[in-house]
């Protein structure tokens, strides 16, 4: 059956994530070598769709070779919102609705779909383009692993697998010095990756943002293990954990049209609070973008995969407002207005938490 698209434009918005360049190699081989459509790739995101010059054809040969390759060659930005979009003349800056102006663009590049890859925000934006017309595919992106609606994302098995490595390499400086190790990883509202990489890694004390946590309960769990002969204790710190009836370490605010809120420093509390209150040598580390660089894994690279041919899929069946995702082994897709402005959040009294606590990590409760 005829499917009449021809032209498809891919963006990828938000932070980095290793599998970008997978997805986007899938798009095309899909898109140009099965269904003889042709690829516009857009640059920077959602910038590429409000600045002009920013746009050019992909096709196989001059996709060649990202298969492995981290970051994306389109570029990404996490403050273009075309909804509020900050536009600045004569030193001023201004923040306008350039929405219309993306859908004009859309038009005009004679696109009969725009699948868009990114997390939460650049999904939401998205949803509101769908809402207004637009032919919408959404692929999911983010290390944190928080979107709803899909058992996991590309990114981060990745993510998890550096974090993990470099658990191991900080067990036998804690060990040699007997100290306690605080590492301190990403994942925003959640705790995915320091769950994780916290039990692959051996951690004995693992802290999330779905479980705020005691500290005097971590004290007592390190000085418990000192007493016992263990003279070295491995901590893992989500960047979105916080104390009972705490608040959250927030680096940089968010901006009015620009990037979102900064977490940062949980790691560097704790560590302090454990110091203070043990007397115990400390060390913290913060591993930040470590965790979002380089190639993918394999598991990201043919999660990645199947999403690019999936979403090339939907484009077919002229299947929009949609979103990829995985449901156990299978390859599903699902209405992206039940997928934006929710997070997935890590189950606190089964699944993960359960196994961690039964082999006796703390969690600060």
């Amino acid at each position: 059956m005829p499917h009449n698209i021809k032209k498809i434009g891919v963006l990828t918005g938000g932070g980095d994530c290793p599998g970008l360049n997978a997805v986007i190699r899938a798009i095309v081989k899909s898109a140009v070598q099965k269904h003889n459509i042709a690829v516009i790739g857009i640059e920077d995101g959602y910038d590429g769709l409000v600045l002009p010059d920013k746009t050019r054809e992909l096709t196989p040969w001059n996709s060649r070779g990202i298969l492995h390759v981290g970051g994306t060659i389109l570029g990404t930005s996490n403050r273009a919102n075309p909804f509020k979009y900050r536009i600045t003349i004569n030193e001023k800056t201004e923040i306008k609705d350039v929405s219309a102006d993306v859908i004009e663009r859309i038009r005009l590049l004679e696109l009969d779909a725009l699948i868009v890859i990114g997390g939460d925000g650049t999904l939401h934006i998205a949803s509101h383009f769908y809402n207004l017309g637009c032919p919408i595919i959404g692929v999911p992106k983010t290390i944190d692993n928080d979107i709803l609606a899909t058992d996991v994302t590309f990114g981060f098995s990745t993510a998890v697998e550096i974090a993990t490595e470099m658990l191991d390499r900080l067990h036998s400086t804690a060990e040699s010095h007997h100290r306690v190790m605080v590492m301190e990883v990403m994942g925003r509202y959640v705790g995915w990756i320091a769950l994780a990489s916290g039990i692959a890694g051996g951690a004995d004390v693992i802290l999330i943002p779905e479980i705020p946590y005691n500290i005097e309960q971590v004290c007592q769990k390190i000085l418990r293990r000192n007493n016992t002969g263990c003279r070295s204790s491995i901590v893992v710190v989500a960047e979105g954990a916080k104390e009972i009836d705490g608040t959250l370490m927030i680096l940089q605010p968010a901006e009015e049209g620009g990037s979102a809120e900064r977490l940062g420093g949980a790691g560097n509390k704790v560590g302090m609070q454990i110091k203070k209150n043990t007397g115990i040598d400390v060390r913290v580390t913060t591993l930040g973008h470590l965790q979002r660089g380089g190639s993918p894994n394999a598991f990201d690279r043919i999660l990645s995969t199947r999403f690019g041919v999936a979403a090339v899929e939907l484009a077919v069946n002229h299947q929009f407002g949609k979103m990829v995702c995985l449901k156990g082994q299978n390859i599903d897709s699902v209405s992206l207005i039940n997928v934006v402005g929710g997070q997935k959040k890590v189950p606190t009294e089964t699944g993960l938490v359960k196994t961690a606590e039964e082999i006796g990590i703390n969690f600060g409760r």
